[in-house]
């Protein structure tokens, strides 16, 4: 078999896989790949449904048409699509609350953890918006194409990172 069955893939040879999707998604596409678009073009869609006016919002009139967009959108839902077809696969098993976060937080129910996964995400959706992408724009995309602000977003994503993992590592 392909290895598809194995719980975990080599870093590496996903990281080059998903590094050589670049090369696709800007001859087909004439795009760099990310995701974080996709949420403005799904709200947009939405909005407009109760609001006409939203297509006069440069911004968000810029998200509602376009092959682009739809696009993003598509690969956000492969993407979930996708790890739910791994996990089924590998035979992985699924925890409604993983147990790194069990240990971490203490909060073991679904209720406690639900509104701060969605406020965690929020605030990382708000944080893309602001930095012109995602983490995986800047961190595939944006250090393919050399683009020194996508080097510092990825080195302070990183740094965020670590020194959260620091802090909650404290609670354990």
């Amino acid at each position: 078999m392909l290895g598809l069955e194995r719980k975990a893939w080599s870093p590496y040879v996903a990281g080059v896989i998903i590094g050589l999707l670049q090369i696709p998604t800007f001859l087909l596409m004439q795009t760099a790949l990310g995701a974080s678009s996709s949420y403005v073009t799904v709200g947009a869609h939405i909005a407009s449904w109760f609001d006409p006016g939203v297509g006069q919002v440069k911004y968000l009139a810029s998200h509602l048409w376009g092959a682009k967009n739809w696009w993003q959108v598509a690969v956000v839902v492969g993407i979930a699509a996708g790890a739910f077809l791994s996990m089924r696969i590998s035979g992985a098993r699924r925890h409604a609350i993983s147990p790194v976060w069990a240990r971490a937080m203490g909060t073991p129910t679904l209720a406690a953890r639900a509104p701060l996964a969605f406020i965690g995400g929020f605030i990382m959706l708000v944080g893309a918006r602001i930095a012109g992408g995602c983490t995986s724009g800047h961190g595939i995309s944006g250090m393919a194409q050399l683009a020194a602000g996508s080097t510092l977003a990825v080195a302070a994503m990183f740094t965020g990172g670590i020194l959260t993992a620091m802090l909650l590592m404290r609670r354990v």
